[in-house]
């Protein structure tokens, strides 16, 4: 294909088809930034001239403006009405680069500038090279405080201008990727609801007996059960649960677990074992004094929004002040009683308890009823969940 010499446009970006011109964003068009009605002034607000202020941009077309104006307002202001089709961009802070397209007539603040009129060019074309371009403007933004580009950036920016025709059939080609491109991302989003719904009845499966076989040479859970509590009164072996296999039984999860604090120290410099630092979201912190939790020992969580949440201390340290120290009975296979725990979250994150800071329902907690396979049995279906959660995670990083 030939290319265009362009010799009325030096130092062109890249090489364009012969057809096509290399102009600048001033040349095709004509462009207006906004202003702000004075706020003093009662009287220049609420009127019904919508008035669009960055945040309003949304990428795509304008249908809504919370906010509007009066006549006065824009008679006595900078602020000029901008028709229906006017291409706007946000030129300050945090939002440089949104677009948006008005359906109808409106005003805008300072911090947006608008192409009104079209020269050679269709709104779609303009709209899209824009938003190609949004990177570029930012980095011509700057940094500092409050970065930002004027108008003057915008209008003497270059750009490639096809004959309009070729601009509706690159605008369809867009559109039709874009279509093509959303389909995909709601497809991942279904793939991962699907997966985490898989994930919740692998866990069903695996605490009702049907996820492995059974073994009728396993020991019963009742031998189980009278190790960890020797007094404990077993209710059933099945009696009230038939659906459960042979073997198995049902305890309060209070007697297969407890909720302790660590033992406290003072004058020894530890990590803060937070919530922050143990998901990554910080870098440590240390005190002089705390809860000592050594490592590889379980932290839940019984304040906050997610409340019933366990975490594996990769280090000692001193305990959060938002956790306490999960101890499971060594007859209990700790794997299978954090997957029931997994399994009961939704529960536990419905029912918490307090207002200004919700609290794990600690009574809720140690009432749940726990089925218990024999331990055989338990360490068969904590491999099967880590068999089948891999794959899971396998196709979520892949997606």
């Amino acid at each position: 294909m030939k290319t265009s010499d362009t010799p009325h446009y030096e130092n062109v970006p890249f090489e364009i088809p012969e057809n096509w011109v290399w102009t600048t964003l001033g040349n095709i068009g004509i462009w207006q930034s906004g202003g702000t009605p004075s706020r003093s002034n009662k009287s220049y607000y609420g009127g019904n001239i919508p008035w669009l202020k960055t945040g309003d941009l949304n990428d795509g077309l304008i249908t809504n403006i919370p906010e509007g104006i009066t006549e006065e307002a824009v008679t006595n202001s900078s602020a000029k009405i901008n028709p229906t089709g006017s291409v706007l961009m946000a030129m300050y802070g945090a939002t440089i680069g949104k677009l948006g397209i008005l359906t109808f007539p409106a005003t805008t603040n300072q911090a947006c500038c608008a192409c009104i009129e079209y020269y050679a060019i269709t709104q779609y074309y303009l709209f899209y090279f824009l938003l190609s371009h949004r990177d570029i403007f930012i980095a011509k933004g700057g940094g500092g405080a409050q970065p930002n580009i004027s108008k003057e950036i915008i209008v003497n920016t270059a750009i490639p201008l096809p004959p309009l025709p070729e601009q509706e059939r690159i605008i369809i080609e867009i559109e039709r990727w874009f279509a093509f491109i959303d389909e995909i991302e709601q497809n991942k989003t279904d793939l991962q609801f699907i997966i985490k719904k898989t994930k919740s009845k692998i866990l069903d499966l695996a605490i009702h007996g049907k996820l492995v076989p059974q073994d009728p040479n396993d020991e019963p859970a009742s031998e189980l059960l009278k190790r960890i509590n020797p007094s404990a009164k077993i209710t059933c072996d099945n009696a009230h649960y038939t659906q459960l296999p042979k073997g198995w039984l049902v305890a309060p999860m209070q007697i297969l677990c407890s909720l302790i604090d660590g033992n406290k120290q003072n004058g020894i410099e530890r990590i803060n074992l937070d919530v922050k630092y143990l998901r990554g979201e910080r870098e440590p912190k240390t005190l002089t004094s705390g809860k000592f939790i050594p490592a590889n020992s379980l932290l839940i969580l019984v304040d906050g929004e997610n409340s019933g949440e366990v975490f594996r201390t990769p280090i000692e340290g001193y305990q959060g002040s938002t956790f306490k120290q999960l101890s499971i009975n060594e007859n209990m296979n700790t794997e299978y009683l954090l997957q029931v725990i997994n399994f009961y979250r939704k529960l536990l994150r419905e029912n918490k308890i307090g207002s200004a800071i919700p609290h794990l329902n600690k009574k809720l907690f140690k009432e749940i009823k726990v089925s218990i396979p024999p331990y055989k049995e338990q360490q068969r279906i904590v491999d099967s969940i880590n068999k089948a959660f891999m794959f899971l995670d396998m196709i979520m990083e892949n997606l």
